[in-house]
C-alpha cells in the first residue's frame, strides 16, 4: 500500500505499510483510504473557508489607541520613582495592523518573531527563550500572527497552546486548522505571576487589579486576601503599560518581572498564582517544517477526523499503542463547518451526532518507522489526516 503524499520519510519505508509492520493487522486495513498531508486538499473535506489575505486593521480603535499611544510621564513627578516612570514609551515596538503590510524585513536582519500581545508578555518571554536574539513582532490579535508569517513580516509566530493550570487554549488550536503554518518547536515556561504597582505604593493601598482573565483566574487565592476588586484586560503587559501611562497608584497588575523593568513598575509580590508549579506550553510556527530527526527527543502534532461507528476513536488510538508510541496530549474540537453529522436510524429516522475533529501529540519522530506505520495505519479510516508539525521535544524547564 502506498500513501499518496507523505513528506517525511522515504518512499521505500511507506511502501511496506501493512506489510512488515506487525501491529498493522491486528485492527484491520482499507487500502482505499488516502493520507492528506499539508499540500493536499482538507480545506474541502472540513469544508474550511478559504484563508483571509490582509491583518486585521486596529488604527482608530480607542483600545490600540490606549495601548501603542500613551502620554509620556513629564516633570510634574519628582524623585526617584518618577525618574523610573519617564521611560520614552514610544520607543517599545507597535502591535502590528495592515498599514504594515507592505514593509518588508531587511537583508540580512536577525530573526523576527511574532506574538500576541505587546512588549513584555508571556508570550514574548517564550520567544526569547526560543530565541535569545531574536527580533520580537508584538501583534493584536492570535490570528493577526499567523498572517505576519504568511505575509513574511515575520519568519516565526510563538503561541500559547496550552496550561497545566487552566488547560488547553482552544482558539488556538482552531486556527492551526485554518492556516497552513508548520509547528517546528515548543516551549516550555514556568509561570511566575508577579503583582505589579507604581513605585512607592505599598500593597494595602491597592483596590483594584488589572490583567488577563487567565492570571486573575490562577491568582484567586492571593487577590482574594488583599480583597481588591478585578478587571479583565486583553494583555498583561498592556495592564502594565497602562497603569504606569495613567499613574494609577489605587490599581495593581498582574504581569511579567519584565513587564514591571519595561514599564517602569515594582514587584510588590512574586509567584502569587494558586499552582506554583504551573507552566504554560507554547507552540513555534514557520511557513515550512523542519527535518525530523532521531538523535533527540522529537515529538509529532497531528489532527485527523473518523467516520461515525462503534469504537472507531479506540482502533484510532491503538495504532499508536500497538507499537509503543506515547500520546502526550488529545483535544476534541468540533469542526465548524460541519458540526453536526446526520446518521441514518431505520426505527427512528435520522439521528444527529457532534462532528469532531482530533488533535494528538505523542511522543516518535517521523524519522522513525514506527510513527510512518502508526499514521499510515491510521489514514485507513480517518477520511482526513494532517501533520501539523514534526519537531524537538522542550525538557528545560
Amino acid at each position: 500500500m502506498a500513501l499518496r503524499s507523505f513528506p517525511w520519510g522515504s518512499a521505500a519505508a511507506v511502501s511496506q505499510l501493512g506489510r512488515t509492520d506487525p501491529g498493522h493487522s491486528r485492527i484491520g486495513s482499507n487500502p482505499d483510504r488516502a493520507f492528506f498531508s499539508d499540500g493536499e486538499r482538507p480545506g474541502r473535506l472540513l469544508g474550511l473557508s478559504p484563508l483571509r489575505t490582509t491583518i486585521r486593521s486596529v488604527q482608530g480603535e480607542s483600545s490600540s489607541k490606549s495601548a501603542t499611544e500613551l502620554p509620556q510621564t513629564g516633570d510634574q513627578m519628582n524623585g526617584i520613582h518618577s525618574r523610573r516612570l519617564q521611560k520614552d514609551l514610544s520607543s517599545f515596538p507597535r502591535p502590528l495592523s495592515v498599514s504594515d503590510l507592505s514593509s518588508v524585513p531587511e537583508n540580512g536582519s536577525k530573526m523576527r518573531i511574532s506574538f500576541k500581545g505587546i512588549s513584555g508578555s508571556y508570550s514574548e518571554d517564550a520567544a526569547l527563550k526560543a530565541y535569545p536574539n531574536c527580533e520580537t513582532v508584538p501583534c493584536i490579535e492570535f490570528e493577526d500572527t499567523f498572517k505576519a508569517v504568511e505575509l513574511w513580516l515575520a519568519d516565526k509566530a510563538v503561541l500559547p497552546i496550552e496550561s497545566s493550570s487552566v488547560g488547553s487554549i482552544h482558539r488556538n488550536y482552531d486556527l492551526l486548522l485554518r492556516h497552513r503554518l508548520h509547528i517546528v518547536s515548543e516551549v516550555q515556561l514556568p509561570v511566575n505571576f508577579c503583582l505589579l504597582a507604581l513605585p512607592g505604593v505599598r500593597l494595602e493601598q491597592l483596590k483594584h487589579v488589572l490583567s488577563h482573565p487567565q492570571a486573575l483566574a490562577s491568582s484567586d487565592i492571593a487577590l482574594g486576601k488583599l480583597n481588591v476588586t478585578r478587571e479583565n484586560v486583553d494583555d498583561t503587559a498592556g495592564a502594565a503599560q497602562l497603569v504606569a501611562s495613567k499613574k494609577l497608584r489605587d490599581t495593581g497588575v498582574i504581569a511579567s518581572a519584565r513587564a514591571a523593568e519595561l514599564y517602569g513598575l515594582t514587584v510588590v509580590a512574586e509567584k502569587i498564582q494558586d499552582d506554583l508549579d504551573s507552566i504554560t506550553r507554547f507552540i513555534v510556527l514557520a511557513r515550512d517544517p523542519i527535518i525530523p530527526r532521531t538523535d533527540k527527543p522529537f515529538k509529532t502534532s497531528i489532527v485527523f477526523t473518523l467516520d461515525e461507528g462503534p469504537g472507531v476513536l479506540f482502533k484510532a488510538l491503538a495504532v499508536f499503542a500497538l507499537r509503543n508510541i506515547n500520546l502526550t496530549k488529545i483535544e476534541s474540537r468540533p469542526q465548524r463547518k460541519r458540526p453536526l453529522r446526520v446518521v441514518d436510524d431505520s426505527n427512528t429516522g435520522s439521528a444527529k451526532y457532534f462532528d469532531y475533529l482530533f488533535f494528538i501529540d505523542f511522543e516518535a519522530s517521523m524519522a522513525e518507522a514506527r510513527a510512518q506505520y502508526a499514521l499510515g495505519h491510521l489514514q485507513e479510516f480517518a477520511p482526513f489526516l494532517r501533520v501539523l508539525g514534526c519537531y524537538p521535544m522542550d525538557k528545560i524547564m
